[in-house]
């Protein structure tokens, strides 16, 4: 087996998504080298936040200054194949809708060309345990990217169980 020694310090934006690059450490797997399934939730987290920062949103000044938290509402996880120890991971997030006070987004993780996890997740805005409305700015960001749709509107990404017909009738 031979070692990827690539750093995993990868990141940008490209096609109307971001792509950020993690590697697996010790911490992140089982005894067997696999990593736990939770882990998988802390990368998309991390993937997140960069994908935001990218977009000039700094969440702490969104705290300090407005009072206001982006929080995930939902997550909807399918894990298809394990990553092990040592391997570097891309997560790929795009947007895929927006309201007033929410964010959907769809992330991938992949080894390669090899997806592993798909997840969709919704993000709300929120002041004092309750919905708020996305300032503006934000929201213009993210709508910048919505005109640039091929990454995120791609056939092989989650979609929510009611657009996939689940929990229907």
């Amino acid at each position: 087996m031979t070692l990827d020694r690539r750093p995993a310090t990868g990141q940008g934006s490209a096609g109307g998504g971001h792509r950020h690059d993690v590697r697996v450490y010790y911490e992140d797997t089982d005894a067997g080298g696999v990593v736990y399934y939770a882990n998988y939730l802390r990368y998309a987290e991390r993937a997140r936040t960069e994908f935001l920062r990218s977009l000039g949103v700094e969440q702490e000044m969104l705290r300090r200054t407005q009072g206001l938290a982006l929080a995930v509402r939902r997550c909807v996880c399918d894990f298809h194949r394990p990553a092990h120890l040592d391997d570097v991971l891309t997560v790929e997030s795009a947007l895929v809708g927006q309201g007033p006070a929410h964010l959907d987004l769809n992330q991938t993780i992949r080894r390669e060309a090899l997806t592993l996890v798909e997840l969709f997740v919704t993000i709300v805005c929120v002041r004092d345990g309750r919905a708020a409305r996305i300032p503006g700015p934000v929201r213009a960001a993210f709508a910048k990217l919505e005109s640039d749709l091929p990454f995120s509107r791609r056939k092989d990404v989650v979609r929510s169980p009611a657009a996939r017909g689940v929990g229907a009738g």
